[in-house]
């Protein structure tokens, strides 16, 4: 009766042990669907096991990423709709470790919560599984946290860990990037998960627009335009023959301003043609509601562009076929900057 007594006191103060369990439940026979023969263990143990093989590999190097999707989670929470935030996270912790040439192994999970709800819960790992899945990456460990002192009612927060894997012989590091090379863009999806304080702002609160309401431009309703899924850029890039790609920037928080400077020898600057692509409506759409000034769009949203590689002028018709990207710009000498043209 006294341990019966304790688990009520806790649930009375806001964590409900019961609940959780009985949320987890069928959670192995979801995960299980993402695992190869490399995955040892089950989930639900102290700590998720993998063995890795390294076979064809000279000097194998582990490349590892931790991210969140920050208030995007708000647009999602807003709509009942969660399963695309959970794909946006394995998605954006792939592009994280693709960039250095590396493919995904494992993927682990972090879900805190004011309270865990079922029907919350399961969308999640559904869009963990489906983009671990597709991503070819196993979900092997998780962590979920009931933390009502700290979460608003119905409020989450999401994080993740990614651990891929690269030769090192192979690693872009753009140390070879030069000038006359090329920039080749790869389309987003949208704003990604990046720059949702500022869009909530002006969209939601400045413009006075409902998440439901369907917008002059916009090929969806509001909230669906705001929740498409941050696209994963590792398969297309794997199409490329190993050693054309010198160099990859994923265009997240920072956007083209930030993120580009990162991979940029000392000397050289990356020249973008601004007009080269047409950014879409939803971008244009926060400029004009938020008075936004040009260089502040480019260094707080990716603007249509998700992952730019840098490669030579004479592999760029390659890259192009099998990417189908577009060329926005080249190297020229300078400083480690973006020029925006």
């Amino acid at each position: 009766m006294r341990k019966a007594e304790k688990w009520k006191a806790y649930a009375s103060a806001g964590v409900d042990i019961d609940l959780g369990n009985r949320v987890k439940k069928g959670l192995q026979e979801k995960v299980r669907t993402t695992f190869g023969p490399e995955v040892l263990g089950r989930i639900g143990g102290f700590g998720g096991l993998f063995r890795a093989d390294f076979a064809g590999m000279k000097e194998p190097v582990l490349v590892s990423s931790i991210d969140g999707v920050g208030t995007k989670l708000k647009i999602a929470v807003a709509l009942g709709r969660h399963s695309t935030v959970a794909q946006d996270l394995v998605n954006h912790c792939i592009n994280d470790i693709a960039v250095t040439g590396a493919r995904p192994l494992f993927f682990l999970d972090y879900i805190g919560a004011e309270r865990l709800e079922p029907v919350v819960f399961d969308q999640l790992i559904s869009g963990f599984t489906q983009a671990c899945k597709r991503g070819g990456c196993a979900l092997i460990g998780g962590e979920t946290a009931q933390l009502p002192e700290l979460y608003h009612a119905g409020e989450y927060d999401l994080a993740g860990c990614i651990i891929g894997l690269v030769d090192r012989a192979r690693i872009l590091d753009g140390s070879r990037i030069v000038p006359s090379d090329l920039l080749i863009a790869l389309p987003s999806n949208g704003l990604h998960t990046n720059g949702y304080t500022l869009a909530r702002k002006v969209l939601l609160e400045k413009m006075r627009l409902d998440l439901l309401q369907r917008v002059n431009g916009l090929a969806k309703p509001l909230g669906e335009e705001l929740l498409r899924v941050h696209r994963n850029y590792q398969p297309a890039m794997a199409l490329v023959p190993a050693g054309i790609i010198k160099g990859a920037a994923h265009i997240t928080g920072g956007g083209l301003v930030d993120n580009l400077p990162r991979i940029l020898p000392a000397a050289c600057d990356a020249l973008i043609k601004t007009s080269s692509w047409k950014v879409p409506p939803i971008f244009q759409l926060i400029q004009r509601g938020g008075d936004v000034g040009r260089e502040e769009m480019y260094q707080v949203f990716n603007m249509g562009v998700g992952m730019v590689l840098v490669v030579s002028k004479l592999h760029a018709s390659e890259v192009l076929l099998q990417t189908k990207g577009k060329v926005v710009g080249q190297i020229v000498r300078g400083s480690g900057k973006v020029l925006l043209d």
